[in-house]
């Protein structure tokens, strides 16, 4: 466990790119050797405009890494937080305080976007990707990352995280996003075992179809174990999922970038209404 804490402590910033550029690329060979949907878009086009987001996600995180650096290094030296109230072996104090960081930094925001319209109308930007995998991790709107950010920072807060922490749960995030967002036609005997303590890209899956309450499931980032602890899991037939958002299907407007990054700022539209109800 000291390997590990000696590791993230002193993280190199070019670690940090390789995990992410590199997670993405090993992702996308995987991807188009053994894909779950065969799309047929212009997959260049959808990558291109999937790794423009995630750049501006690099962008606007990137000037506000100081007040993460100040928090963990606060808590750290005043004890502060809720790892902090108990002592506990290192291996289980890593594990607490990932599974915690997980559970404000990524799950509370996640479906706090899904019920409040001023944040749903930024988080929709994820949502309209009709064609998810693996480059769709990191497709957020600019004003998204930064929501984001401020909960990554309440978490560290509320958990105690020291930074070795931080940098250990950003590397996991950055990781199982790509993961199970990918487009990989994953082995469902194993996705059944690993789905009982992580997020797999046959959960994930359920998240991205295009109507309700489908989209209103299976929150998780990192781990599975708080959609069960909440109710908010679903496991349905990913073969008969459909990508998107219902009040945002034209290709048109969920491709062009520009029009991505106007969508927050155009008239709220409510959820479609159905006569019946869809069962997957």
């Amino acid at each position: 466990m000291d390997t590990i804490i000696n590791y993230f402590t002193d993280m190199p910033t070019l670690h940090r790119s390789i995990f992410l550029f590199g997670g993405l690329a090993f992702f996308l060979m995987i991807e188009s050797a053994i894909p779950f949907f065969r799309f047929k878009n212009n997959r260049l086009k959808h990558t291109g405009t999937n790794i423009f987001f995630t750049l501006t996600t690099v962008l606007v995180n990137l000037p506000m890494a100081f007040l993460l650096l100040a928090t963990a290094n606060w808590v750290t030296i005043n004890n502060f937080g809720i790892i902090n109230m108990v002592a506990l072996p290192s291996w289980l104090y890593a594990i607490v305080g990932l599974m915690l960081l997980d559970l404000i930094g990524a799950y509370a925001i996640h479906w706090i976007e899904h019920k409040v319209k001023v944040l749903w109308k930024f988080h929709l930007v994820h949502h309209t990707d009709q064609h998810v995998d693996t480059t769709s991790a990191n497709r957020h709107h600019p004003g998204e990352s930064v929501f984001r950010y401020v909960f990554t920072l309440l978490a560290v807060l509320i958990v105690g995280a020291p930074m070795w922490m931080v940098f250990m749960y950003q590397t996991c995030s950055v990781i199982l996003t790509q993961f199970n967002h990918s487009n990989m036609n994953f082995p469902i005997w194993l996705d059944n075992i690993l789905v009982w303590i992580i997020c797999t890209p046959n959960m994930h899956r359920v998240h991205h179809h295009y109507r309700q309450p489908y989209s209103d499931s299976n929150y998780g980032n990192i781990f599975s174990t708080w959609d069960r602890l909440f109710g908010t899991y679903m496991k349905v037939d990913n073969a008969k999922l459909k990508y998107g958002v219902d009040t945002h299907m034209d290709p048109a407007e969920v491709t062009s970038i520009p029009n991505i990054l106007k969508m927050p700022f155009q008239p709220y539209r409510p959820p479609i209404e159905y006569d019946r109800e869809e069962v997957l």
